[in-house]
């Protein structure tokens, strides 16, 4: 069960409690079905596709037991349409980062600003939603792997979260509970935990003397909690679903056609008298067959070779089949359709249309962020995107010097 903000609240205040729930949450994450897919997603996005890395063929013994197919090929062919897709919405959105009306402001967000912003974006769309944290004049991202946020049951806001990180399973784990009224740092050394750092405001206020050097004298917190959920989409899901199953469908028949081109030489045996051999058995003598180019048989056993086609067609076609159903249904731009020939500007803007609502929606979802951290930072101005597209630059020319 997802916990929520009035859950931390029913801990209390004990120490010992609420280091206890910030654990809890944590060793509790595997259970989160949202954590499951952004977790695939991001191997999906890494070109680490989940499917396919663990297909696995399988030979049955004449007792009928499965053993691993150890013999023969087994290409793994990892596609990357799903990064190919995230990337390209990510940077047509984002790719020239945020223009503010007022001057000041970019001074006021940081310098890194647009590029927290990119990646918050990219982390966004592949697990569904990433978190900003505006620290002080600066932001700050968090991505849903490492965030666990607490929703508050009544109103649906974002109340309180925890981030943790472990660099390896014997290494400590620390952890960071951030709420309304400051953060509280925690690590946990073979299994026993304890307070890092004690709760403290967000923004801190510090004086120098002569005599003690630097000191804190004051705290102060945001008028709001100050770590804003950006979501991919309107539906709150990864931008992996619905597309997931038309790329393993990819991935195993390009691999399952590699295998068959690899294999033999397109070249199947026919072991006649043979009738005590099981699949492994068979697969043992063609693998042999592979790597000395010689059998044996006896008097009453023989192999005889036949030669035979792969169905390229049926595959090639299957496959760009699904990869146009892929870019489709991503409502993705593919280059191939105006990378060949002169394409005119309206040719242009027509391919790059389904990009571009997608990307509207998404734009909608950048902009409700970007008022929730301006609301925290005390900005007030107008945030716009400039679309990081493909333009035919001659065209653009002509009728620019014909409006002229």
């Amino acid at each position: 069960m997802q916990k929520t903000y009035q859950d931390l609240l029913e801990v209390g205040e004990r120490e010992e409690q609420r280091m206890e729930f910030v654990r809890s949450l944590i060793m509790q994450r595997e259970d989160d079905p949202k954590y499951k897919i952004a977790k695939i997603a991001d191997q999906y996005d890494r070109h680490q596709n989940v499917t396919i890395n663990q297909f696995q063929k399988i030979l049955y013994t004449v007792t009928g037991k499965a053993v691993p197919d150890n013999y023969s090929a087994n290409y793994k062919l990892a596609s990357r349409f799903f990064n190919r897709f995230v990337v390209q919405e990510n940077q047509f959105l984002l790719g020239n980062g945020v223009s503010w009306e007022k001057e000041d402001t970019k001074a006021r967000i940081g310098e890194d600003f647009d590029n927290r912003i990119q990646e918050l974006g990219k982390d966004a769309l592949v697990h569904y939603v990433s978190f900003g944290f505006w620290n002080y004049d600066h932001l700050e991202a968090f991505n849903f792997l490492e965030f666990i946020p607490l929703f508050d049951e009544e109103n649906g806001s974002l109340s309180a979260g925890v981030r943790y990180w472990q660099i390896s399973p014997n290494k400590p784990l620390r952890a960071t509970l951030y709420e309304m009224d400051g953060y509280t740092e925690y690590i946990w050394r073979n299994g026993a935990g304890e307070v890092f750092k004690e709760k403290q405001k967000y923004v801190t206020k510090y004086v120098r003397t002569e005599a003690d050097g630097t000191m804190i004298y004051d705290g102060e917190n945001y008028p709001a909690f100050p770590i804003v959920p950006l979501y991919g989409n309107p539906h709150k899901q990864s931008e992996l679903l619905g597309l997931q199953e038309q790329i393993d469908g990819y991935d195993l028949i390009k691999s399952g056609f590699a295998n068959t081109v690899d294999e033999a030489s397109l070249i199947y045996w026919t072991i006649k008298n043979a009738g005590g051999m099981d699949d492994v058995d068979m697969a043992e003598f063609v693998n042999r067959i592979r790597r000395l180019h010689v059998a044996s048989a006896t008097d009453e056993a023989y192999a005889e070779p036949h030669q035979m086609e792969a169905p390229f067609n049926s595959r090639e076609a299957l496959l760009n089949r699904i990869r146009a159903d892929l870019y489709e249904d991503a409502m993705a731009l593919d280059t191939k359709n105006i990378a060949a020939g002169a394409v005119t500007a309206t040719q242009i803007k027509a391919a790059y249309e389904p990009l571009r609502s997608k990307a509207s929606q998404f734009e909608y979802c950048v902009l409700d962020f970007l008022h929730g951290i301006m609301a925290i930072a005390g900005i007030d101005d107008n945030p716009t995107f400039t679309p990081d597209m493909l333009i035919n630059q001659n065209e653009e020319i002509q009728t620019l010097v014909s409006a002229g």
